[in-house]
């Protein structure tokens, strides 16, 4: 009797097991037929806005076939309705925080392409409308005042000079131009840098590589083109002079730990491990921006703190570029003063795109507050132009995600920590709200 007890017992321990990994096969089958659908939804927005597609690495097929499809906005916005009222059906157990960060992922993901289709048909937001939708945060609002009490406090620190602060520190800025001759050997020695500091801390695959290109016309200063595989190909804008702290900033930004990282981390732990098809698209309007801009930002800082920047620097890349290692501390401190300005393009594009600032009037903001030069606040306005409220994604990002590592790794953290913690949201699906 006891024998037939037990068996009974066991028989249902199984179909009780049974029931539960049919159900979570069940969700995480309808995420993969979610997902699938968002792909393809991405893949033919982009054929109404060339901008959207910012890397793609999945089925050729799909691709294709989105080349040959023409759709209306109207039936596309159909379709990302569609899949977010599947997406709020499916069911996720509460141990399966994985699948519920997925899910997560994919709600915000669709909720800002289907505010992207919106304004290709015409709808218009705010800026902090735009922000919210397609970035999932809310960017915060600085004062004229607290850009004049910025502008005035670096000031104190540059040299004594004609003209106003801007003219004064665009004089001053004039001296660390890396020369043309130059350029690709300065980047080339920070790219190694960055690299070497990096792979100290994450693996990647042993395939991964990028070439850099340098090229003219574009309203960006550096742009990291994903082609999958472990692979990019990271542009520099040569237009306009550039100077010695953008050798690293751009090594590290678009390389490493920058862009490229974070493409390949995804491409390798969530698309190729997990069988996450979502993260074969990259939509650049989209929340993923923001922690990708943001986390770009933060990896500057990762690979190095300000003492050990400053010693590679002055040491390596200051007689590279020809110029006054000696000068590298004032130069570094200027330049900590003049970041504190970053807010100020925010502003700049706030106003313009809600009416309440003319272009000529946001150059002059530009030159004011952000210390622009006339030419580099043009390009930056043609940048706002295309781009829109993606100017968040650098500064407000970089914040968050600066905040959020220091609240995860813990108060006085070893940098070991901090680069786990980081490393791990570089490999993640969690979206900017989900950084708070």
């Amino acid at each position: 009797m006891r024998s037939v007890i037990i068996l009974l017992l066991l028989v249902a321990v199984a179909v009780v097991t049974a029931a539960g990994q049919k159900k979570r096969k069940d969700h995480r089958q309808s995420l993969n037929e979610i997902a699938e659908q968002y792909v393809r939804l991405v893949l033919d927005i982009g054929g109404l806005d060339p901008d959207y597609v910012d890397a793609y690495y999945g089925p050729p097929q799909w691709q294709e076939e989105a080349k040959r499809m023409t759709y209306r906005p109207t039936a596309l916005l159909d379709r990302a309705e569609a899949l977010l009222s599947r997406l709020r059906r499916v069911r996720i157990p509460a141990s399966d925080a994985s699948s519920a960060l997925r899910r997560t992922y994919l709600v915000k993901q669709l909720t800002a392409a289907r505010a992207r289709i919106g304004m290709l048909n015409g709808e218009r937001f705010t800026f902090d409308q735009e922000a919210k939708l397609l970035y999932d945060v809310q960017p915060p609002t600085l004062t004229e005042q607290h850009f004049q009490r910025t502008v005035a406090e670096l000031g104190a620190l540059l040299p004594p000079g004609e003209g106003s602060v801007q003219q004064r520190y665009e004089a001053f800025r004039k001296r660390f131009v890396i020369p043309a001759e130059r350029l690709d050997t300065v980047f080339s020695a920070a790219i190694a840098e960055c690299r070497r500091r990096t792979l100290t801390h994450i693996a990647l695959p042993k395939e991964e590589s990028f070439t850099v290109e340098y090229v003219t016309q574009k309203p960006w200063s550096g742009y990291n083109w994903y082609k999958g595989n472990a692979h990019s190909v990271i542009q520099v804008n040569t237009d306009l002079p550039i100077f010695i702290d953008r050798a690293v900033d751009l090594a590290a930004h678009e390389g490493y730990p920058g862009h490229h990282v974070y493409n390949v981390l995804l491409e390798t732990e969530l698309m190729r491990k997990k069988g996450w098809i979502e993260f074969s698209v990259y939509p650049l309007f989209s929340p993923q921006s923001l922690i990708a801009e943001g986390s770009a930002n933060y990896g500057i800082e990762m690979a190095f703190t300000p003492k050990e920047r400053l010693a590679f620097e002055r040491e390596v890349l200051f007689p590279l570029a020809g110029l006054d290692p000696d000068e590298a501390e004032l130069y570094y401190a200027v330049q900590a003063a003049a970041a504190k300005l970053a807010y100020a393009g925010n502003e700049a594009a706030r106003r313009l795109l809600n009416g309440t600032m003319t272009k000529e009037q946001a150059k002059e903001w530009l030159v004011a507050y952000g210390l622009f030069e006339p030419a580099r606040a043009e390009q930056r306005i043609a940048f706002i132009e295309k781009y829109r409220s993606y100017v968040i994604n650098y500064n407000y990002g970089l914040d968050l995600v600066r905040t959020y590592v220091a609240r995860k790794a813990g108060k006085n953290a070893a940098a070991s920590r901090r680069w786990k913690i980081f490393s791990e949201l570089l490999s993640s699906p969690r979206m900017p709200s989900g950084l708070k």
